[in-house]
């Protein structure tokens, strides 16, 4: 199972949820607070607050930063 932890209106969070979508991935969406400090569930995940976040449960991967889950989509599931 796959979760992304996204900001409605994010770009960095729409260009992970286009490339899900283009490689046909599965996944359930997490919609998260615009105040960080609302962000609990996001920092008990990720232990962070920032958003976008993905939690690859099959492979044991959690991770922030856009950049960082698009190479690891890549070369996961392309």
């Amino acid at each position: 199972m796959v979760t992304l932890y996204r900001l409605e209106g994010c770009p960095y969070c729409e260009r992970v949820v286009d490339r899900l979508e283009e490689l046909g991935v599965d996944y359930e969406s997490v919609r998260v607070e615009g105040l960080h400090s609302k962000r609990d569930e996001v920092k008990r995940v990720s232990g962070q607050r920032q958003v976008p976040v993905l939690v690859d449960e099959e492979y044991g991967v959690t991770m922030a930063e856009s950049e960082r889950i698009l190479e690891y989509l890549e070369t996961t599931y392309a």
